[in-house]
């Protein structure tokens, strides 16, 4: 939800300065020009003008996946796309658990043991950004990076101190099972 109201204020912001050049971010990725809209404002002004929300373009809070690291439970607002929608049939019977690799000094890599559907773009990610690369890698930063990537999700939970400290002193696992039925 955070990241649908920094998103929103963005537009906002935009819309309202007549301008769409770049805006810097921070590691948090708030808007750093302007003032940022409380979730509660934008959903006012999105009324007022009857805008709502794409829902295939923004990140869904998803009641039919959960995600640890390490056995640390995370919250993730999943993409509303088609690798998102692989991963779900994937694991819809079965947990999986996937060992990660840290690579670069800014993400843990591991293979998926399976191709998903990707819709590779040049991306770039910040701390808690869940993606895949080549297909059948999933990649969890905790720092940032810009390559083409397919968006599966965002961690939510956990701040970008929070994500290094999971993911930044070695290798670890992951688990993405399904909470249908619970």
């Amino acid at each position: 939800m955070k990241i649908r109201a920094a998103i929103a204020a963005m537009v906002l912001l935009f819309a309202l300065s007549g301008c769409f050049g770049s805006v810097e971010r921070t590691p948090e990725s708030q808007p750093v020009q302007g003032a940022a809209a409380s979730e509660e404002q934008v959903a006012d002004v999105n009324a007022a003008e009857g805008e709502g929300t794409d829902a295939s373009a923004t990140e869904t809070e998803d009641e039919t996946m959960r995600m640890s690291i390490a056995g640390t439970d995370v919250t993730v607002a999943w993409e509303d796309n088609q690798a998102v929608s692989d991963l779900r049939t994937l694991v819809a019977d079965a947990p999986l658990t996937v060992d990660l690799s840290m690579y670069g000094g800014f993400e843990q890599v591991g293979s998926l043991g399976t191709t998903l559907t990707a819709d590779d773009v040049q991306t770039t990610t910040d701390a808690g950004d869940i993606v895949l690369y080549a297909g059948d890698q999933i990649v969890v930063f905790y720092g940032s990076n810009t390559w083409a990537y397919t968006r599966l999700g965002h961690i939510t939970s956990q701040s970008a101190d929070g994500m290094a400290d999971l993911l930044g002193n070695g290798d670890v696992s992951i688990t993405i099972s399904s909470s249908a039925g619970e």
